[in-house]
């Protein structure tokens, strides 16, 4: 492992991936949670949060990616691992060497893999999981093509189908009516599916928001990504269950200095001292996804148990930060995400002034900063 030597670091708290599992098994019950750990884990570290997230009773893995898949297995991790986006042709025998499930949406998709498993002489059918689109239009088969693309997976002795799914384009706006247009359509199509004796042992709709907000979206399973780290998939699902965020991201203080009024800070001159200040550094910038304008936006850190804002424009590796008459010393603690004393800061909070979501606050910071687990 290589050694780190910058005084800034992620804190990622397990015991809090376990609560938010348990705590949102209770409230979607009986349906089970698939554990969505695309993207390292939102940022927190795939192969800790998948074995956390089983080990408080999800009973399978989502990723977007194969490599992200076959991570997971060279992690030891044997859990289903469903890959969301159906595989590109390169990556089929991949799929099926590492047994993971790829969901799938194209006639291509189908067959690419049903020569897969067959090239790797395979006797048990593959299992693959359908993707519908209801209305996301990003993937998936439409409706009125799906009884056939069903019907094609019967007939390739190599494949078999697992379960049929969608996604919801709106889920965490509770007042939208397009979602129940959405779960209309596909319950539609699982009703002319059952009927016609076409079998589907799974059924799958439900993102975070879907599952925590719409109960009939629920089915047999439910992805749930952002809020098994702890965050809320929108404000009005803020207090739905009770979610502890799990990660921290920290920093020491490495320069201190005095400045008059009138001192102009940081690239582009832009911001402009209105009396003395006690300015600190922090050794985390946009690289690690402190993102640029995060100071001019109003944001904040902690030192002391105290905010303190962040001033001028936030640079590649560092930001400064006015500490005002603090107490500050080199080495002290910086809280940029997470608790200090009896306040706090959150991923949803740099989204708010960043116009953005937390997803891309947490996912964003990059891979510079060490994660620690406890």
């Amino acid at each position: 492992m290589t050694e780190r030597f910058r005084p800034a670091w992620v804190e990622i708290d397990l015991d809090a991936i376990r609560a938010n599992v348990a705590a949102i098994g209770a409230a979607v019950a009986p349906a089970e949670i698939m554990a969505v750990v695309k993207a390292d884990a939102y940022g927190h570290g795939a192969g800790e949060v998948a074995a956390a997230a089983l080990d408080a009773g999800a009973t399978t893995l989502g990723v977007a990616l194969v490599e992200e898949g076959m991570a997971l297995r060279a992690a030891g991790i044997d859990a289903p691992v469903l890959v969301l986006v159906e595989p590109p042709a390169a990556a089929a025998a991949a799929v099926v060497a590492a047994e993971l499930t790829p969901i799938v949406y194209t006639r291509d998709g189908v067959g690419r893999l049903a020569r897969a498993v067959a090239a790797l002489g395979r006797t048990e059918p593959f299992p693959v999981h359908l993707k519908v689109d209801t209305g996301m239009h990003r993937v998936g088969v439409t409706p009125q093509d799906a009884p056939s693309l069903v019907d094609e997976i019967a007939a390739s002795p190599e494949l078999t189908l697992a379960g049929i799914c969608t996604h919801l384009a709106v889920a965490d706006e509770l007042d939208n009516p397009y979602t129940d247009t959405q779960l209309d359509e596909f319950d539609a199509l699982i009703a002319e599916l059952a009927a016609s004796g076409r079998d589907v042992p799974s059924v799958h709709a439900a993102n975070s928001a879907g599952a925590l907000g719409w109960a009939r979206a629920r089915y047999d399973l439910v992805r749930c990504g952002i809020a098994i780290y702890g965050i809320p998939p929108c404000d009005a699902l803020g207090d739905h269950v009770p979610l502890r965020p799990a990660l921290a991201l920290k920093a020491r203080v490495t320069h201190l200095q005095r400045l008059p009024a009138g001192a102009r800070l940081s690239y582009g001159l832009a911001h402009t001292l209105e009396a003395p200040a006690q300015v600190a550094t922090i050794p985390l910038g946009y690289a690690d996804g402190v993102a640029r304008d995060l100071g001019h936006l109003g944001g904040e850190v902690l030192i002391g148990g105290r905010r303190a804002p962040i001033i001028g424009t936030v640079t590649m590796d560092q930001l400064m930060v006015d500490v005002g008459d603090f107490p500050v010393s080199l080495g002290d603690e910086v809280v940029l995400i997470g608790d200090q004393g009896s306040e706090s800061i959150t991923a949803t909070e740099w989204a708010r002034r960043l116009d953005t979501i937390a997803y891309e606050i947490v996912s964003g910071i990059g891979s510079r900063v060490p994660r620690r687990y406890s």
